[in-house]
């Protein structure tokens, strides 16, 4: 796949992404945020479930991961599946029954303001690391996939990747709960239909393993 055709494709996703914001980001605040209106269906909220627990960091490193773990990764699916169900029966009454928009409020109401800036605090430092980690990887594919090819510096490329995603959120992808339900599914979607596209990278053998193991079936 060319360096062109790469960079247009992240363009033409961006560039639906703008195009959702402005059609949903019209009236969007902190509760419609959290809260959606109360109006999202429970199989749109299934489905971007999915896609929100995926990342650049699962698409590119996981299947590696699998092939050198084998079954044992078969451990994370399942506590993906326990924690889905403690969310259901759970946190999900318990948000409705104390009219709850976030798990911090619970904390606080419950233990006290100190539980709640010390879970707050943890959150937000493990969400700046990830999010640290998964931009660097998005940074460095890119760099591979496309601005080595056009000798541009690497340096050029993070600020470029900080600069679309300043620009998204400016558009309304912090408070914009719609255009969050959609990217989740969009992305989701996105992410299973590149894993069966006939041309994708991971159809063929992985570096350094022999073809019997390095294909993904």
């Amino acid at each position: 796949m060319s360096a062109t055709l790469i960079i247009s494709i992240i363009i033409a996703y961006f560039l639906l992404l703008l195009v959702i914001s402005w059609r949903t980001g019209k009236g969007a605040g902190n509760d419609a945020f959290f809260l959606g209106e109360r109006k999202s269906p429970w199989f749109v909220v299934a489905f971007g479930m999915i896609g929100a627990s995926l990342s650049g960091v699962t698409f590119i490193s996981v299947p590696g991961w699998v092939v050198d773990s084998q079954f044992s990764y078969m451990q994370m699916v399942l506590g993906y599946l326990l924690g889905y169900v403690v969310i259901a029966n759970l946190l999900m009454p318990l948000y409705y029954r104390l009219q709850l928009t976030s798990i911090y409020t619970y904390l606080e109401n419950r233990f006290g303001r100190f539980s709640y800036k010390t879970g707050a605090s943890f959150f937000l430092l493990s969400r700046i690391i990830g999010a640290s980690f998964r931009l660097f990887l998005v940074a460095n594919v890119l760099q591979l996939t496309v601005f080595d090819t056009w000798n541009v510096p690497f340096y050029v490329t993070v600020i470029v990747t900080i600069a679309l995603i300043w620009l998204y959120t400016q558009r309304g992808g912090i408070k914009n709960h719609h255009l969050d339900r959609y990217t989740s599914d969009l992305q989701h979607a996105y992410c299973r239909g590149g894993l069966y596209c006939p041309d994708h990278p991971f159809h063929g053998p992985v570096h350094g393993r022999d073809d019997s193991k390095g294909r993904i079936r």
